[in-house]
């Protein structure tokens, strides 16, 4: 609606009318609504926002603090300032454990996408049957205590039904958890088993968000199946891949239950991991200030290596050059 305003020269103009905010019940009654929803929404958020508070938040403040400060269990938090960092750089066992675990990094993540990756693709190409792809995945719901207990029955020198085959093949048997060389490599094939169906899944769930119209335009200019796979699988396949690599590193380097169950990180701490060395600083040698600095120290190299995965996988594109 406009309004005519003539002046006292006798021109006519036209004003805008002003807009007053609604004050009729109306109005009140969707503000009473705003408030009883935020309210709502705050009280069903609750739960988790507490929990997460107490069991992520304060544990890690409570652990950076620790990390600055000399801390038995029997004798209060003394402030030494940097002094375990300084004590972590001069430390052999640190150096030595965080050389396994990135041994075992580096053989879990590959060995572990190019499986998950060739099962995705066969699933993919030959079946979709929702069996199969549930026995794939089955390893994966097992407990990481579960499976290293399976295996290490497996690959045991004497009964193990490994090298029973292993000894009826070569006439000798292979000592995997026993031995210095074959201790990581081993681990990291057991972690490879459980994880393979899970990574296999969701690589498969990308395949199906490729459509069928590239495969068919490219075999109609006579590309093979291998060149299919290099120039259109795998490049649109980035995001999925780089997701599943970050996934893997992160739980990787968190490995703990199989290397304690399988090899309690012998022999001769060939397999002491970083988590490992964590663990027995803190709970054997009641030394929670240096424990809590070699935790602070790994969860800086995670994310230092998550934000470079990130910039130079390019996550978040997919091309097809």
């Amino acid at each position: 609606m406009t309004l005519l305003k003539i002046p006292k020269g006798g021109a006519v103009s036209t004003l805008s009318p002003t807009r007053v905010p609604a004050s009729g019940p109306k109005s009140r009654r969707r503000q009473s609504a705003h408030r009883g929803h935020a309210t709502a929404a705050w009280l069903l958020i609750a739960p988790a926002l507490i929990g997460f508070l107490v069991f992520a938040v304060y544990p890690t403040v409570r652990g950076t603090y620790f990390s600055f400060t000399t801390y038995h269990i029997l004798s209060p938090a003394e402030w030494t300032g940097l002094a375990n960092f300084r004590q972590m750089i001069h430390d052999p066992v640190f150096w030595h454990s965080l050389r396994a675990t990135l041994y075992f990094v580096v053989l879990s993540v590959t060995i572990g996408i190019l499986v998950s990756l060739l099962t995705a693709v066969i699933l993919h190409r030959l079946t979709r049957s929702t069996v199969i792809r549930g026995l794939v995945i089955l390893p994966f719901l097992i407990s990481g205590v579960v499976a290293a207990v399976i295996w290490s029955w497996m690959l045991d020198p004497q009964l193990g039904i490994v090298n029973v085959a292993i000894k009826a093949v070569t006439g000798q048997r292979v000592e995997f958890l026993g031995s210095s060389a074959l201790a990581i490599p081993s681990v990291a094939m057991i972690s490879v088993w459980k994880s393979m169906g899970y990574n296999a899944v969701l690589i498969f769930a990308g395949l199906q968000t490729i459509p069928g119209e590239i495969y068919e335009a490219a075999r109609l200019d006579g590309a093979s199946e291998i060149r299919m796979f290099r120039h259109i699988t795998v490049p649109l396949l980035r995001p999925i891949l780089a997701m599943v690599v970050i996934l893997t590193v992160i739980s990787s380097i968190q490995v703990f239950d199989i290397v304690q169950v399988a090899t309690k990180g012998g022999p001769a701490n060939a397999s002491n991991v970083l988590q490992m060395y964590i663990y027995d600083t803190a709970f054997s040698q009641y030394n929670f200030g240096y424990a809590s600095a070699m935790s602070l120290a790994l969860f800086a190299m995670l994310t230092a290596i998550t934000f470079i995965q990130l910039r130079v996988s390019r996550a978040n594109e997919s091309d097809t050059n």
